[in-house]
């Protein structure tokens, strides 16, 4: 991922945070066919001296986890807040008018080793783990064990369990930085205009940097 210095995020546990409120990847690995991409949610498990495991599954009809290349390290791509920025909120518009629109977003680039799992145990625990994150949210959270046992069974034959084991993240926070602060105050309030969920996401983080 092109970053320039201004936009770049070194900071591991501000990247692990972006992955776990935003888990929702782009997963990408190169085979036979080419470039394969997949969107699927994957659990980040902290592990000592690393950067950090993911965990996930793939559909068995999915022919990405027959072919790709074990030798090549997976992509994992993390998506957060992004809007869209008008340069009408750039101070520098009324004295110069040497501006032009951009996109402010943040990402995180999470690349390793892809390792598939078949274990039906790995599977189950998997599982457990990834809907409790999910149904925390909710009053009367389910539990796989809401349903029957040989419905889960069947059901997670359908899947196969992935891990990638993070050897290198990267992380951009484009967020207006490489305009002056005046500039910057304008982007805040012209997303505070806009008065949406988005922009009320990214205006916060524009927030935060000054």
């Amino acid at each position: 991922m092109y970053i320039p210095k201004a936009f770049e995020e070194t900071r591991i546990p501000v990247l692990h945070e972006l992955i776990r409120s935003q888990p929702f990847s782009s997963l990408i690995t190169l085979g036979g066919a080419g470039l394969v991409a997949s969107h699927i949610p994957l659990v980040l498990e902290d592990r000592p001296g690393s950067l950090g495991l993911l965990k996930g599954h793939l559909s068995r009809a999915n022919p990405q986890w027959r072919d790709f290349s074990p030798d090549v390290p997976a992509l994992a791509i993390f998506a957060g807040p992004q809007h869209y920025i008008t340069p009408s909120w750039y101070a520098e518009k009324q004295s110069s008018g040497k501006v032009v629109p951009t996109w402010n977003y943040v990402a995180v680039h999470a690349y390793g080793h892809l390792r598939l799992v078949e274990d039906t145990g790995w599977l189950l625990d998997h599982l457990r783990t990834l809907t409790g994150i999910h149904e925390s949210p909710f009053a009367e959270p389910w539990k796989i064990t809401d349903a029957p046992a040989d419905y889960i069974q069947s059901m997670s034959k359908g899947i196969v369990g992935i891990e990638l084991s993070i050897e290198r993240l990267e992380g951009k926070w484009k967020l207006s930085q490489n305009r002056n602060e005046i500039d910057r105050r304008g982007v805040i309030e012209g997303l505070d205009q806009v008065g949406t969920e988005a922009s009320e996401a990214m205006k916060s983080l524009v927030e935060d940097t000054m």
